[in-house]
């Protein structure tokens, strides 16, 4: 369970890490983190950093996908991680 606690906080402080670049990177007009990545880092445990993200830096905020699937994947993860911790 150690583990599994230290992978999940690992994969958020990720998901908010590569928002944040994203949209330094936006900024910049640079080469992008693809969405691809930004959402496998979110279904592998990180949604809850990659909503914070979203939120605090304000990057894929129009994105309905981003917008409303970020979230929803974070609360289903915050439930499965509750029900595993029991």
């Amino acid at each position: 369970m150690k583990l599994f606690l230290i992978a999940v906080i690992i994969m958020n402080i990720a998901g908010l890490y590569i928002m944040g670049e994203d949209k330094k990177r936006a900024i910049k007009h640079q080469y992008r983190i693809s969405e691809k990545t930004l959402w496998m880092v979110a279904i592998l445990g990180g949604a809850i950093g990659t909503t914070a993200g979203m939120r605090i830096f304000r990057h894929k905020t129009k994105h309905v996908s981003f917008k409303l699937g970020f979230p929803l994947l974070a609360i289903l993860e915050l439930v499965v991680f509750f029900k595993l911790m029991m």
